[in-house]
């Protein structure tokens, strides 16, 4: 089994998707927060070799992530938070990955590369096409790794196999794939489900509220 971390903040209106809720409004983006959490969940729950962790940074709706472990991301800056939830998922299986809620509707197939990667005992990352990453996965952990790694920023991805090659980690790059923060994002999930409504129903739901 492998660890899968799902990092998630509780959709409270006003405190969460707060670059999507300019365009959209507080509560609707908290109604996609919401949505986009409980679908990521159900696809990684799909996955026969994924054991799934929610890491959140405050208490969810136990209807979001119903029977399963929901962790504290804890205090610090987000390479700290990465750092502590991974770090204790390693301690429980020979290897863990670490997404976002931001990209429901994700082709499984990305994460079965994850796992194939892994279990060759490659650490594995997904570059986002925001510059960041949707994926992280390893089979070590070594203090600081992403530490000075900047944040919601067109190099991270860059920066941060910066940082895996100086700890001696070659990892494997999948596919790109994108998440949502922004009203485009918004619009282009709203095309890739309308071929594929069923990867993501209740963000499909919530999109169709909006029209």
């Amino acid at each position: 089994m492998i660890t899968v971390c799902i990092f998630a903040k509780p959709p409270v209106a006003g405190l969460v998707k707060t670059r999507l809720a300019r365009a959209i409004g507080d509560q609707p983006a908290a109604e996609l927060a919401a949505a986009f959490l409980a679908d990521t969940f159900k696809s990684v729950q799909r996955l026969p070799w994924a054991r799934t962790v929610v890491a959140s940074t405050g208490a969810l709706p136990e209807t979001l992530v119903p029977g399963v472990s929901v962790w504290s991301q804890g205090e610090g800056s987000l390479d700290e938070r990465i750092e502590r939830v991974l770090c204790r998922a390693l301690q429980e299986t020979p290897a863990a990955i670490a997404i976002g809620a931001d990209s429901p509707g994700m082709p499984l197939e990305l994460l079965d590369q994850a796992e194939q990667a892994l279990s060759r005992g490659e650490p594995v990352l997904g570059p986002a096409e925001d510059g960041g990453f949707y994926l992280l996965g390893v089979r070590a952990f070594p203090p600081g790794l992403l530490a000075g790694v900047p944040w919601s920023r067109s190099e991270t991805c860059e920066q941060t196999v910066r940082r895996m090659t100086a700890w001696g980690m070659s990892p494997t790059m999948l596919p790109g794939w994108f998440d949502v923060d922004e009203v485009d994002d918004l619009q282009r999930l709203r095309a890739w489900l309308a071929g594929h409504p069923e990867r993501a129903p209740r963000t499909f739901a919530a999109l169709e509220r909006l029209t």
